[in-house]
Formats: C-alpha cells, sequence, structure tokens
C-alpha cells in the first residue's frame, strides 16, 4: 500500500481596492487592478477579507478630500494595512508635509495619482506576489471596473492650463498624450470584449498630442497623426466596424472642434460634448485664467448646432468665484439660457490649498455662493426640461444599463445624450410581447411618450 501525499497551493494573496473621484482616476485604478491580476493577486470584496488595501484617492474638492480621508481611516480600522495612491497622495498640508501621511500616518505608502509602478512596488514590499507562470489572470482588455458593455479610454494625462482655481497639474503634471497606436489598440481590445460605448477621457482631449507636436505614430502598420481630430477619426471608424459608439468627454472648446463636429455630423462618433466651461463673463474667465478664448463660447456653440443640429452640450460652471460681482452671475444666467445647454452642473465655488484663486480679492460669504449655485440650477433645470420636451415623439436608439425583472420586464438605458451616471436615463417601459426582455448591452429603438425631470419613458419599437 502506497501513501498518497497531496499538497494545496498556497492561496493567492488578496487585495481590497477603493477607487474615488473622477473617470480619470478609474483609468487609473483599472491600470493597477490589470497589473495585480497579472501577477497572481485575487481581489477582495471586503476589508477584513483582504491582506492589504489600496485607496485610490481624489483630492481636488474640499468634499472629496474629505470623502478620501474618511475612507483612508475606514480602511485602516477596518484592515490595517492601507496603501494610498492618486490625486490626494499628491497634496501638502499646511506645514508642507504631505496630508495623507499628516492625518493618517500609519499607512504603508503613498503616492500621487498615474503611478501604477509606484504602487506595485509598494504591495510587493508589503504582500509578496505569487508565482504561477501557467495561468494567464487577465482578460485582453485589462480589468475593468465599469460594467461590461461601456469602458473608459484615457488618451492623455495631465494639462498644460493653470486655471486659478485648478491644482490638477500640480497633481498630474503637465499635458503627456499616450502614443496613438496604444490608443487605439487598447480600443480595439475593449471593442472586441464586447464593449458598446467608449468614453473618451483626458484632462483635456482638445490639446490631444500638443506634447509631441502631433507627430506621426503608427497603428496597423500605417500612418497617423497624434492629435485630436486623427484619433477621434480613426475611433469612430472602429466604433463603426463594432456597431457600437464614441463619446467625448473633457472637450475644450478650441476652434479645431468644428472639425470634430463635422464628424459626428458624419455619424461617425455620439453628437455630444462635454465641456469645461466655467463661466460666461469675460472677466471672471480672465481671473480664472481660462484659455480657449472663453468669451467666444457662445458663438462656438451656435456654430457646433449649424454643423450639427442634433448635438448636446453638457458643461459645468462655478457660482460664486471671488469678485463675481451680481452683474457677472446675471451673464451666466443669460448665457446658459440664450447657449441652450442640455445639461449643466455648478459647483459653489470652494477654496483649494494651493490653488492661485485663493489670493484673489472678493471673497465672497459662502452663503452667496451657495444661494447662487442654486439660483444657477434653477435656470439650468428648466433649459434641460424644455429640451428634453423636444425629444416627445421622436425614435432614439438606446443602449440598455439595467434590464428589471421580477415580471415587469421594462428596463433602463440611455441614449445618445446620456453620459453614464452624470446625465438622464431613458426608462424603457416593457415590450408588448410578454416573453421579450431587455438584454444589459444591447441597443434597441424606443419611441420617446413623456420627459420625466431629467429622464425620458420610451417604448420599444
Amino acid at each position: 500500500m502506497s501513501d498518497t501525499i497531496t499538497s494545496t497551493a498556497p492561496a493567492a494573496p488578496k487585495v481590497g481596492f477603493v477607487s474615488l473621484g473622477c473617470p480619470k482616476a478609474l483609468t487609473d485604478s483599472e491600470l493597477i487592478l490589470t497589473q495585480l491580476s497579472a501577477e497572481g493577486y485575487q481581489t477582495s470584496k471586503t476589508y477584513q477579507g483582504a491582506d492589504l488595501v489600496i485607496v485610490n484617492t481624489c483630492g481636488f474638492i474640499d468634499d472629496a478630500v474629505k470623502e478620501s480621508l474618511d475612507t483612508i481611516g475606514e480602511a485602516l480600522a477596518e484592515n490595517g494595512k492601507v496603501i494610498v495612491t492618486g490625486c490626494l497622495g499628491a497634496r501638502q498640508g499646511e506645514d508642507g508635509q504631505n496630508l495623507v501621511r499628516q492625518m493618517h500616518p500609519s499607512v504603508l505608502a503613498v503616492t500621487g495619482p498615474h503611478a501604477t509602478h509606484e504602487v506595485m512596488e509598494a504591495v510587493h514590499q508589503h504582500l509578496p506576489k505569487p508565482h504561477d507562470p501557467f495561468v494567464d489572470l487577465v482578460p485582453p482588455q485589462g480589468v475593468k471596473l465599469t460594467p461590461r458593455h461601456y469602458a473608459y479610454l484615457k488618451i492623455s494625462e495631465g494639462c498644460n492650463h493653470r486655471c486659478s482655481f485648478c491644482i490638477i497639474p500640480s497633481m498630474r503634471g503637465d499635458l503627456v498624450s499616450r502614443p496613438i497606436g496604444d490608443v487605439l489598440t487598447e480600443a480595439r481590445k475593449l471593442f472586441q470584449a464586447g464593449v458598446k460605448e467608449l468614453l473618451v477621457v483626458s484632462q483635456d482631449t482638445s490639446a490631444y498630442g500638443v506634447d509631441v507636436k502631433y507627430r506621426t505614430g503608427f497603428w496597423d502598420g500605417k500612418p497617423v497623426k497624434t492629435r485630436m481630430f486623427d484619433l477621434v477619426q480613426a475611433l469612430g471608424e472602429l466604433a463603426r466596424e463594432y456597431g457600437a459608439w464614441v463619446r467625448l468627454h473633457y472637450v475644450y472648446p478650441y476652434p479645431h472642434v468644428d472639425e470634430i463636429v463635422a464628424l459626428m455630423a458624419d455619424g461617425l462618433v455620439l453628437p455630444y460634448l462635454d465641456v469645461p466651461l466655467q463661466h460666461s463673463h469675460p472677466e471672471v474667465l480672465r481671473r480664472m485664467k481660462r484659455p480657449a478664448s472663453g468669451e467666444k463660447n457662445l458663438e462656438r456653440i451656435q456654430r457646433w448646432r449649424e454643423l450639427c443640429p442634433e448635438i448636446v452640450v453638457r458643461s459645468t460652471f462655478i457660482a460664486g468665484f471671488p469678485g463675481e460681482t451680481e452683474a457677472e452671475f446675471q451673464h451666466l444666467l443669460d448665457f446658459v439660457g440664450e447657449a441652450q445647454i442640455d445639461r449643466a452642473g455648478c459647483f459653489a465655488y470652494s477654496p483649494v490649498d494651493g490653488a492661485s484663486a485663493n489670493a484673489l480679492p472678493g471673497a465672497l460669504p459662502d452663503a452667496l455662493r451657495e444661494e447662487r449655485r442654486a439660483r444657477f440650477m434653477e435656470v439650468a433645470e428648466q433649459v434641460s426640461a424644455q429640451r428634453l420636451l423636444r425629444r416627445v415623439g421622436a425614435t432614439m436608439q438606446v443602449l440598455v444599463d439595467q434590464s428589471i425583472g421580477l415580471g415587469k420586464k421594462g428596463g433602463v438605458g440611455r441614449s445618445y445624450a446620456d453620459a453614464p451616471e452624470i446625465d438622464g436615463v431613458v426608462r424603457l417601459l416593457p415590450p408588448e410581447k410578454a416573453s421579450k426582455t431587455y438584454k444589459v448591452g444591447d441597443f434597441v429603438k424606443a419611441r420617446i411618450v413623456t420627459a420625466q425631470g431629467h429622464d425620458l419613458v420610451g417604448v420599444p419599437v
């Protein structure tokens, strides 16, 4: 009788992960998670089940800083071993020391944003990587934190502007464009993996390629310039091949954006522009140090609507900036109505440590800033509601995000006018045939029957 020897492979080390902040931070998280998976680490859905926790932070406005610091504190309390990365990791406290270290001295390591290599070095130091050369643990498109049917595609890092209210360049550095061949290869892998909507993000999408003087790269053996038009055109052609959408975010309103709008009119990419305008009055824009001839924005938007009548414009604004007079604020309200901004968000101005706007005279009381934000949103929502009513009776293509079960068999989706999580939705009524249901990631045609607040209601056709 022979003895049987059994061996059990050691369990793979587990890493907990919390991702906070904007889509650009989300893509950083995806890069880290992809590398963790490639090296054989597993992820844990709980703090208690993890060997250590990584927190990708946001550090732009006060509320985001508080959320990030609170999350780090929670992870330390629940797990004890925490690595911090992201924008907050690059911020300094009042004494010039690292803010995260100052508030949470027991964290294992702190890095800034876009720091996959540094994060992995910290992980290796505190949780040695497993070794399994026989198993490929990573899907070709990498690890994604979004649903399977849509994904963010970051095309550059950093920003060349020095807006007075913003400290992002001090955290993420100057503009660095990704090689165009790498971007297009990633896009193809995402489409091949079933992604139906690609959301292009960066700090300044319109400036893509400026840092490398629009040099010629190569993709699929063909030369292609590193510039916005060429990239968007190539992405649009790829999307058409796979029956998918491309949506553009963080597009500064430079004159060459007219060329992109022409591609929208041709149906190559979605007629949707996310444009961070921030204000309308020339003097406020000057104090903000905003680029792109901001005082011509109304004229530019009108030109876009001439080129592509179906275009949807979303934007964000700041109310109560230092020195903002009632007349300047009224100029902003008038602009939103005249420009017919489809979707608008607004922040009450909040001082950020390290921003040059803190030194500007004429700081407004907190209550007045908040009151102006509320007044802005009232006007903006009226404009948005009026523009939504124009959709009633139209037939629109809808990308299904959610299928409602329990016998109702309705669904929730989005039209070309709606980016995920920041705009409205299309609520889909149940199909006439009881046997039919909506499938997440499918496109359906829906006739819009009514508008409800920020949302539309449609029936399948």
